[in-house]
């Protein structure tokens, strides 16, 4: 097995052109654990730890721009104010040490139904920078999960970063596991109020082959908070709206039965954080508390 270490962007996208079948390592932490227990042998691995063009973030045309390897740790200290649905989420991966090695960039890699940082993305409207020798696109992270681990990537392509905007109202995450971290999730659940847009954004994890958005829930939120005033002034939800937005966001998800939960399960418990979810948020709004870290 060859391994791969380059220091530059350039050469480690000159790299990945070169062996296409290398598997990238950023933080290490799920690579190794399938390395360890023999479940893939890739021809080389690629490791990116020396590529510090990765590690840093800035705002960018308005945008913040998270470099694929700033950390989960650094997510929390440096951007909760900015990111909060993301650093609640990131709070909830693995140990301190797992947080200070993973990144969003090793997530949106591996690509798994269960990774806590991609409900946050989805919610937010994030958009994915990749790149290669040919030059540089950008993906919507609606349409970058591509099915059960699999993403967008070409085979020569890396993820550089991702774009988010900033909050513009509260956002929350909550996530259904035998305890808050160290564990992979059974189902998860992040919303984000966009009051600016009048619109609201989810995403769902383990409850389906790919994380994805509840569009119909979403829909019904953002027209019943414009029909009634509530984005200008808001006042309590009834019971029924609550109700109706968990309901839908539960039919939004096609979770399995495996060794962590059953599909019936992972439909109510996406109910429930659906509606825990939304009263968490809009007590933030209600109280004018436009972000929630």
């Amino acid at each position: 097995m060859d391994f791969l270490r380059p220091t530059s962007w350039a050469d480690a996208l000159a790299a990945k052109a070169e062996h296409p079948d290398a598997l990238v390592i950023a933080g290490g932490t799920d690579v190794m654990v399938e390395l360890n227990f023999d479940q893939r042998r890739p021809p080389a691995l690629l490791d990116l730890g020396g590529v510090v063009d990765l590690t840093g973030w800035d705002v960018h045309d308005g945008r913040i721009r998270l470099g694929a390897a700033v950390p989960y740790a650094r997510v929390i200290t440096e951007l909760g104010d900015r990111l909060p649905g993301l650093a609640i989420a990131s709070r909830t991966v693995g140990s301190p040490q797992i947080r200070n090695r993973g990144t969003v960039g090793g997530n949106l890699g591996s690509a798994s139904p269960a990774g806590d940082a991609h409900p946050p993305l989805l919610a937010c409207g994030a958009d994915v920078e990749v790149c290669s020798v040919r030059g540089t696109r950008t993906v919507s992270i609606s349409e970058f999960f591509t099915g059960v681990k699999r993403n967008a990537l070409e085979p020569d392509e890396l993820v550089a970063a991702v774009h988010l905007d900033a909050a513009s109202g509260p956002q929350q995450f909550s996530k259904v596991g035998t305890r808050n971290a160290m564990v992979i999730a059974v189902c998860t659940f992040a919303l984000a109020l966009h009051p600016r847009e009048r619109t609201v954004g989810t995403g769902l994890g383990s409850a389906a082959p790919t994380p994805r958005r509840a569009t119909e829930a979403e829909q019904f939120l953002a027209e019943e908070l414009a029909d009634t005033g509530r984005w200008d002034v808001p006042t309590a939800l009834p019971d029924s709206v609550n109700g109706k937005f968990g309901d839908l966001a539960a039919a939004a998800a096609a979770p399995i039965d495996d060794v962590r939960g059953s599909s019936d399960y992972r439909k109510h418990a996406i109910r429930v954080l659906a509606r825990r979810t939304l009263g968490w948020t809009w007590n933030d709004y209600c109280a004018g508390r436009q972000q929630c870290a």
